[in-house]
């Protein structure tokens, strides 16, 4: 797996795809971009959308900021062990996330966000493994 995908391009893509999940988020938050095709299309009122957002933009901005810890963008050479602990964590969320969007009822989610996951699972898995 080291010979195929570097670290330095997988933690690049990682906080890539992770940026522009998290504008995609507040942009959903803020209704610029229609909110179905999220969370399995659970969301049924403003409520729902806010605090479903809410808790995706979050977890992005703590994605990227284990990401960039553990690429030396941030706190070079600490909290080694967190940062492990939250990337073998983000991974299993990634495998998660992927098998719930196989399973999703909207369409747009399943064959746009589902290719999305599974790349972040592997990237995560490269960079655990470094």
């Amino acid at each position: 797996m080291k010979k195929f995908i570097g670290f330095k391009l997988a933690s690049t893509s990682i906080i890539t795809l992770c940026t522009l999940a998290l504008f995609m988020h507040v942009l959903i938050l803020f209704k610029i971009i229609p909110y179905h095709f999220v969370w399995g299309g659970q969301i049924n009122n403003s409520t729902d959308l806010f605090i479903f957002e809410s808790i995706s933009i979050v977890v992005q901005i703590l994605f990227l900021f284990i990401i960039a810890v553990k690429a030396g963008y941030l706190f070079k050479g600490k909290f080694n062990r967190i940062v492990t602990i939250g990337i073998w964590t983000m991974f299993a969320i990634m495998i998660l996330n992927t098998l719930g969007n196989v399973a999703s009822s909207s369409y747009l989610e399943t064959m746009v966000m589902t290719p999305i996951t599974a790349l972040l699972a592997i990237l995560l898995f490269r960079i655990g493994i470094e």
